[in-house]
Order: C-alpha cells, then sequence, then structure tokens
C-alpha cells in the first residue's frame, strides 16, 4: 500500500488527530497509539458515546481501528523516555495538546527533532500554535463559531438564527490538512533528509474552507446579507424546499441549462432570465414559486418528476437513509468486519495498491510489551511502564 514502510506514533485524542491517523493505518502506515493508562481514548467511553457494536463504541470503532496501542503514562520519567526513544524511530508524530503542553512535557518538536532530524511532527490546535487566541480552549463548534460560519449557517426561510452543523467540520477538515501537511513533509524529505513541524489550527481549516462565501467580506469589506448572497438562500437553484408531505428537496447547481431543464419542466421559462443572474431580489420570486409549487407534491412524487432530467438536486434524505443506499455499498463506504460491526470505508480510492483496512481495535496498552521490547529502554523503565499499565487497567475494569 502507499504508506506501507512509515511509522506513525499518535498522541492525540478524541477525533481530529486520530481521524488522520487512521487515515495513514488505512493505507499502510504503522500506527502506534500512546495511551495514559489512568486515562485512556475518551470515545472508548459508552457514556460519552453510547451507541456501541460489538462492544465498541462506533465512534472509537472508526477512529482507532488498525493501530497498536502502548499504555504511556506522559507525566512519570519512564514513560517520557518511552517517548523520547519511540521518537528516535518513526516517522511521523501527531499531536493535539493545547499549545505549551508537549514542550512542557518535555516531548515537543524541538525536543523530539533532536534525537531525529527527519521526523514530521503534526500538531492540531484549536487556533495553532502561535498568535492572541493561542491559548484560548475550543472544540470544534466554538471554532466554527469563531470563524463565522455558524452565523452564516440559517435556514433559508424565516428569522432562523445560527444553526449547529451536523458534522464536526472543523475536526474533519483540520485532520484532512494534517495528513495533507504530513505527506507533503515527507515528501519534501526525500530531497532534504530534514523533517518539519506542521502547525495545523482547526479554526484556520474552516477560514480556508471559505473561499466561494467572501466576496461580500473581501470586496465589501461587509458580512454577506442573508437571502441576498447565492450560498445563503439568495440563489434559487442553491435551496432547500419542502414538499406536501414535510420532506424536503434540495436544488445544488445554478448553471443555465440545469435552470433551463427546472423552468421549463415546470411551465415557468420566464423565470430562467432572472435565475441566471446574482443572487438576490431578482430570485426571490422564482424562489417563491418554488416554494408554493414543491408543496404540491410528495417527496416521493418529486423524484418521480426529477428522474432522468439534468437538473442538480436530491431530497433531503436522514443519515440513516443515505448509509443504507446502493451506491454506499457499491463503493465501499459502508461495509462489515466478520463480526458483523459497520465500519466507515476509506474517501481514497486508487486503482493500485487501494487502501486494506484493518478493522482490529486496540485494546488499551494492549501492545506495550511488544513496544517497548522494541526500545533502548532499561529493565526498571519496562517494569515502571508495565506496573503502571496493569494496576490502572485493573482500577478501571479495562481489557
Amino acid at each position: 500500500m502507499k504508506l506501507d514502510g512509515l511509522t506513525v506514533l499518535d498522541l492525540s485524542l478524541f477525533l481530529p488527530g486520530p481521524a488522520a491517523s487512521q487515515l495513514m493505518a488505512d493505507h499502510g502506515a504503522r500506527v502506534i497509539k500512546v495511551e495514559n493508562p489512568r486515562a485512556p481514548e475518551p470515545t472508548r467511553s459508552a457514556e460519552a458515546f453510547p451507541w456501541q457494536q460489538g462492544g465498541e463504541t462506533v465512534m472509537f470503532r472508526n477512529t482507532q481501528r488498525g493501530k497498536e496501542s502502548i499504555a504511556l503514562d506522559l507525566k512519570t520519567d519512564a514513560g517520557k523516555r518511552a517517548v523520547l526513544a519511540l521518537a528516535k524511530q518513526v516517522d511521523v508524530v501527531v499531536e493535539a495538546f493545547r499549545p505549551g503542553v508537549a514542550k512542557r512535557l518535555g516531548i515537543d518538536y524541538e525536543s523530539l527533532s533532536t534525537e531525529n532530524p527527519g521526523l514530521v511532527y503534526c500538531s492540531i490546535s484549536a487556533f495553532g500554535q502561535t498568535g492572541p487566541w493561542r491559548d484560548k480552549p475550543a472544540h470544534d463548534t466554538a471554532t466554527v463559531a469563531a470563524a463565522g460560519i455558524l452565523d452564516v449557517t440559517r435556514s433559508p426561510e424565516g428569522d432562523s438564527g445560527p444553526a449547529i452543523i451536523g458534522v464536526p467540520i472543523a475536526d474533519m477538515l483540520s485532520s484532512y490538512l494534517a495528513l495533507s501537511g504530513v505527506l507533503m513533509a515527507l515528501h519534501r524529505r526525500h530531497t532534504t533528509g530534514r523533517g518539519d513541524f506542521v502547525d495545523i489550527s482547526m479554526f484556520e481549516s474552516v477560514l480556508a474552507a471559505s473561499p466561494n462565501i467572501l466576496g461580500p467580506v473581501f470586496g465589501g469589506g461587509q458580512a454577506p446579507e442573508r437571502l441576498k448572497e447565492r450560498t445563503h438562500g439568495g440563489n434559487a437553484m442553491l435551496n432547500v424546499y419542502e414538499t406536501a408531505d414535510k420532506h424536503y428537496i434540495a436544488l445544488g447547481g445554478g448553471e443555465h441549462k440545469f435552470v433551463q431543464a427546472l423552468f421549463e419542466g415546470l411551465g415557468r421559462p420566464e423565470f430562467i432570465a432572472a435565475v441566471t443572474g446574482p443572487a438576490g431580489e431578482g430570485h426571490w420570486p422564482a424562489i417563491a414559486f418554488l416554494r408554493e409549487t414543491f408543496r404540491t407534491r410528495s417527496r416521493k412524487e418529486w423524484e418521480g418528476w426529477f428522474e432522468g432530467r439534468d437538473i442538480c438536486w436530491s431530497p433531503v434524505v436522514t443519515l440513516d437513509e443515505a448509509w443504507r443506499a446502493d451506491h454506499v455499498q457499491e463503493r465501499g463506504m459502508r461495509f462489515q468486519d466478520e463480526a458483523g460491526n459497520d465500519h466507515i470505508g476509506s474517501a481514497i480510492k486508487f486503482t493500485d495498491e487501494p487502501a486494506q483496512i484493518d478493522t482490529h481495535l486496540p485494546q488499551i496498552g494492549a501492545d506495550t510489551a511488544k513496544i517497548i521490547a522494541e526500545l533502548d529502554l532499561t529493565e526498571a523503565d519496562h517494569g515502571a511502564i508495565l506496573e503502571s499499565l496493569n494496576s490502572n487497567v485493573r482500577t478501571t475494569g479495562e481489557s
């Protein structure tokens, strides 16, 4: 596979870092996950993530598969020495501590790259490693709010307030940027022999995803006006319409051919000129017509009407419907392991060397003895690490 021979040390928790390292594992990398035996990976917890399959949370199963687990308490000398020894042997480190924590623990880029100058070290944080917001605590929703995206995420009808986005976009965008940054640094290492420090901000990952909505900001020095911009309810062809049975139809493309096919099909070609023009007030009569028209038929009836027409559209389906679609199965985005547990497939498709997903899930510290045997550590450190694992596993009841 594409990343065969690559070794990744994952010090991160929750979603952005683990999702990035799982992508690397899916494509052949050896990923060693470090967990504190006193406070292991939070997504293992059925209290925080109650939906489970096969005794594991769905969240954990789809962010941690194919990894090895070593239990290390980074606040102990033995745990710290183990990380330093591991860092000499790996290609990549991924961490998601708040800025300054890794340095305080003595496992920051400067400390680890001294012994391994080819190391690629990726830090994922809310607002980045520098700047006045560096030390602000935040998870996904707060960074999305700070990036202005919650303000533009509103219903196109009525006086809607900001809406929580249904997926953790800052977490996932920063995860994908982390993967991209790591691979860029590894590519450059082939020439220079040097690694690099990759600073990924969840906040900036959302800012970077915004070029299509920045016209009024960069061009006019103002926030987008709701119902006047193309992606904020002001375009008839980028909008959501309620059907007679309280379902919804989404229109998703405003090219002339799609506009023509829709309005000629509905017998109202007089709207074509306005709807192919700038978003805003010129679209409002067409939007009003479409709202009234879509409420005359059920979702199923509209699905039949759209069939065979060259128009960008989709019914607004539930998450369960989406993941049951034949297309999802055919493309391998949902598959089951031998025990019948569901997994998210790889969205990166290669013709040569496609992903070979290892669905094995690491138990807390299950690979500790094997991994520390590979390291240049004293017998005392070996004993301290294993004792910490065994005593804390007994205390938490994990196996």
